[in-house]
């Protein structure tokens, strides 16, 4: 059994005037690449049409010999085909691309970081708005330290007649050695303040309302903690497979590539205390509190309490995929896991003995990020007519993607003369109730980068604090004898393995091929209204 909650707005909201970001040019390391096309390109255009970048210039840098003109037809292909694009102006994209330039080398030369200051020189010779700069790494991890220090030795990272910043893409090393190491050498160039570590999941605007719906609301709060939370599940499912990323992928692998920086970002805000304000370092400290709090998994304990997988070959929306190994790119013997599932447990007085169960998989029955904080069941004696098994504990359901929105679930008096209970859902939908387009993730967070404030971007020791809890699994894992894959078919919800790991502990995951997306039934009956 379950009820609608129709959102109590029902006319648009008036959209709020986005802040102004001061003059500046943007500095694209890698512009070539998908994310520039796909992503950082449609982003900015979108905040000079939203009136939110008004002086500015993009200057692109990639390894193909490109004029201006074949790189502007390359970005407007890009912004056309972006689905966060929403209408798309011809007029406005000629007065963006306008200020679109290209500048090809090889990231690995010193001299052509020289060139780069002289064309940046040149730039500002006619234009004040070029003094500030933003240089974001769209490339392989491993050319980061090169752009660093050939930024460095060009004198490219000083801010003396105005502001220098780097935006640097994870994954931002691959272990904790390798994390620091690169935090040295950025230090070596860049102050703290200057650094921009981009991680897109708290770019999104349900990302960043798990905290106004934690501190912004009395009824939620004084339950938030071991006195009645059961357990938190925390899942992040892919329908896709590994597609083009197979080059990288074979090297990263599930927890690398979600559950070391997304799925433990969704932790912090989840479990994080209150902080004194909303401003950058308030956020961050709580944020690596929290992390510092979660105990680090033993070789005996890595055994117990994760679970990695990989897919074969199954069934996704009625139509056969392949399984991992048969993917373009992929050693046909691969033992890398495109599904990994944890267990964490935080030492401190809220969240004592609570397990935190994270999952990412590839190929899973349906899309899916999610939030689920599942209660401590009430006494049952009241209402013993009702089997305690039709009765199910209150649950509390953030929904991050696809069709954002929350969802609680409690319990409620079926019709009738005798006393039996059914279960309810409550929803709200964004979309309904605002009836307005969510920032696409990067709009927020380049803009936020340009204005300065790094609320939403990862601390160095946040970073270093993450991989301090992924690291010890990555070893007992290479020592372990690999599974036996692969142990999930496509279009399923993943290993058994990883059922029978909450299974012990008396939880269960919820069913990501049973979700009921009540975000659309929502949708649906507010228009039948």
């Amino acid at each position: 059994m379950s009820a609608v909650l129709v959102n109590a707005t029902t006319q648009p909201v008036q959209e709020p005037t986005l802040p102004q970001a001061p003059p500046c040019v943007i500095v694209i390391f890698g512009s070539s690449g998908d994310l520039t096309r796909r992503k950082l390109i449609p982003a900015l255009f979108h905040l000079m049409c939203e009136g939110a970048m008004a002086q500015f210039r993009v200057l692109g840098i990639g390894r193909d010999g490109l004029s201006d003109e074949e790189f502007r037809s390359r970005m407007l292909e890009g912004a056309r085909a972006s689905e966060e694009m929403g209408a798309f102006s011809d007029d406005e994209w000629e007065h963006f691309a306008d200020r679109i330039y290209y500048l090809n080398g090889d990231l690995t030369s010193a001299e052509f970081y020289q060139g780069l200051a002289q064309r940046l020189e040149t730039m500002s010779a006619d234009s004040e708005e070029d003094r500030n700069r933003l240089f974001y790494c769209a490339t392989p991890p491993s050319l980061a330290p090169a752009i660093v220090g050939g930024l460095g030795e060009a004198g490219l990272a000083k801010h003396e007649h105005g502001w220098s910043r780097i935006i640097i893409e994870k994954p931002f090393g691959s272990d904790l050695e390798s994390a620091q190491n690169l935090n040295a050498e950025v230090a070596k160039v860049f102050d703290e303040d200057q650094v921009y570590r981009i991680d897109h999941y708290l770019g999104k605007d349900t990302v960043q309302n798990i905290l106004v719906f934690r501190f912004g609301n009395t009824m939620f709060e004084p339950i938030w903690n071991r006195n009645y939370v059961d357990y938190v599940e925390i899942t992040a499912a892919e329908k896709l497979g590994v597609g083009t990323r197979a080059g990288y992928y074979e090297k990263a692998g599930a927890l690398r590539d979600m559950v070391a920086n997304h799925l433990l970002q969704l932790l912090t805000l989840t479990a994080m205390e209150p902080p004194v304000a909303f401003d950058a370092n308030s956020v961050r400290e709580e944020k690596v509190q929290v992390l510092r709090s979660i105990r680090r998994l033993t070789p005996d304990e890595v055994a117990l309490r994760t679970v990695r997988g990989q897919y074969g070959p199954g069934s996704i929306d009625g139509e056969r995929v392949l399984g991992y190994c048969k993917e373009d790119g992929v050693a046909r013997d691969s033992a890398t896991e495109t599904y990994a599932a944890v267990e964490f447990y935080i030492s401190n007085w809220r969240w004592a003995d609570v397990p935190f169960y994270l999952r990412a998989g590839k190929r899973l029955a349906r899309p899916l990020t999610e939030i689920t904080v599942h209660l401590k069941r009430t006494p049952q004696a009241l209402f013993a007519r009702t089997p305690s098994d039709q009765i199910e504990p209150n649950v509390i359901c953030l929904r991050i993607q696809p069709n954002e929105g929350i969802t609680v679930t409690f319990g409620a008096k079926r019709p009738g003369v005798v006393m039996h209970t059914g279960t309810v859902h409550m929803d709200f939908c964004y979309q309904e109730a605002f009836g307005v387009r969510s920032p696409a993730a990067y709009e927020t967070l380049l803009l936020d980068a340009m204005l300065g404030d790094a609320t939403l971007f990862t601390r160095r020791d946040e970073v270093e604090a993450q991989w301090r809890l992924i690291t010890p699994i990555l070893d007992a894992w290479a020592k372990q004898e690999p599974p036996d894959f692969p142990d999930y078919p496509a279009g399923s919800d993943g290993p058994e393995a990883a059922n029978q790991m909450l299974a012990r502990s008396g939880h269960a995951w919820r069913k990501i091929s049973e979700v009921v997306d009540t975000c659309v039934d929502l949708r649906a009956n507010v228009a039948r209204r």
